[in-house]
């Protein structure tokens, strides 16, 4: 049978009171009236030990004189050398259990020289209290032990999780760093040549293709830079420096995608999706544009976005590549998709993207959202 939290505390308060007031009637047989009373007031009285300690082992010293409250006087001893660890007030309330238990009622001097001269007896009276003192000392050194070690483990895992932070840290700045050696300077050098080749280019066609190459180098070297703060910020401080997309840059990442695109963007009812909502689908329509542009070039393309029943839904859907058209030979490490499909599920979403027949492909992603 399993006890509940609240009757072992039941049990634990009214325990060691049943006890003392049933050992009241098993010690001493033929008691006085007087006696009797004072051994089951000892017995009654232990359930305020654990308020009142000092005041309930008090009250517990008549009827181990004149009763038979023997155990109600070690269980109220105990409990003051558990509470109380002061050494002098220990002493006293030791020494008066002893007196009270190696005392005869009434008093007389054969039965007081016949105790003193019994070492069993003696040995009784003397080894029951330090007995319930030193149990008492020992749980409560136990408690402070326990304490104190819990207080290591908390310290401890407090200062593994500073320690893996600090890591994360500088793992992140190293990133930062290697990202901004490396791939800042090859798409600066993609802006330089873009540059070349405008002021060399002999037609309005080259030069404006030039153009938008090194607009297209310059807006992702400020995206790189954001991004870079945010890892040096470690994911935090920097994060506000620039304005992160949202639904309504849609047209302008369709209009520089340079695909055809039949676009279907409804923003009824979009108003209440909150920013890393409006992000994610972003990110979403932005990875399938350059997936079509490297895989399928020249594929007709249609995008469907609509906000219904508080939740938003984003869907790419593309044709086969134009007859002739070569697909870009850029590196590709697949791992867009994946981390699209886990920003969806983060956000509780549902997300799918494979290839359908006649060559086409089509990504769909439906993300739930809180309104109001």
């Amino acid at each position: 049978m399993t006890l509940t939290p609240a009757q072992r505390r039941w049990l634990f308060l009214l325990g060691p009171v049943v006890l003392g007031v049933g050992d009241t009637f098993i010690g001493t047989p033929g008691l006085t009236p007087m006696g009797r009373v004072l051994s089951v007031t000892a017995g009654l009285v232990l359930v305020a030990r654990l308020r009142m300690p000092v005041v309930t082992l008090l009250l517990t010293l008549p009827g181990q004189f004149v009763g038979s409250s023997w155990l109600a006087g070690l269980i109220a001893l105990y409990t003051v050398s558990r509470l109380r660890p002061s050494r002098l007030l220990l002493t006293i309330c030791t020494l008066l259990t002893i007196a009270v238990t190696f005392l005869p009622f009434p008093l007389e001097a054969a039965e007081l020289s016949e105790r003193a001269t019994d070492p069993v007896r003696l040995e009784s009276y003397l080894g029951s209290p330090i007995a319930a003192l030193a149990l008492g000392r020992a749980v409560a050194l136990r408690g402070e032990l326990a304490a104190r070690l819990r207080e290591l483990t908390e310290g401890r895992s407090r200062e593994d999780h500073l320690l893996a932070e600090q890591v994360l840290a500088t793992e992140r700045t190293r990133l930062a760093r290697e990202m901004h050696d490396v791939v800042a300077h090859q798409v600066s050098l993609i802006s330089l040549q873009a540059g070349a080749l405008r002021m060399s280019a002999p037609d309005p066609g080259s030069r404006e293709t030039a153009d938008a190459i090194r607009t297209l180098a310059v807006r992702t070297l400020e995206e790189l830079r954001h991004m870079v703060g945010v890892l040096r910020a470690g994911g935090g401080g920097s994060a506000g420096r620039r304005p992160q997309p949202r639904l309504s840059d849609l047209p302008r990442l369709i209009a520089e995608s340079a695909l055809e695109v039949d676009a279907d963007i409804g923003y009824q009812g979009c108003d209440a999706c909150p920013e890393g909502v409006e992000r994610a689908a972003f990110r979403i329509v932005q990875e399938a544009l350059t997936n079509i542009r490297k895989h399928s070039p020249g594929a007709k393309v249609r995008i469907r976005l609509r906000c219904a029943a508080d939740e938003l839904e984003v869907e790419v859907r593309n044709g086969a590549a134009a007859a002739g058209a070569v697909p870009l030979d850029l590196p590709s490490g697949g791992h867009g998709l994946v981390g699209l499909s886990e920003r969806v599920y983060l956000l509780g979403g549902f997300f799918s993207a494979g290839a359908e027949d006649g060559g086409g492909f089509v990504v769909r992603a439906s993300i739930p959202f809180r309104s109001g």
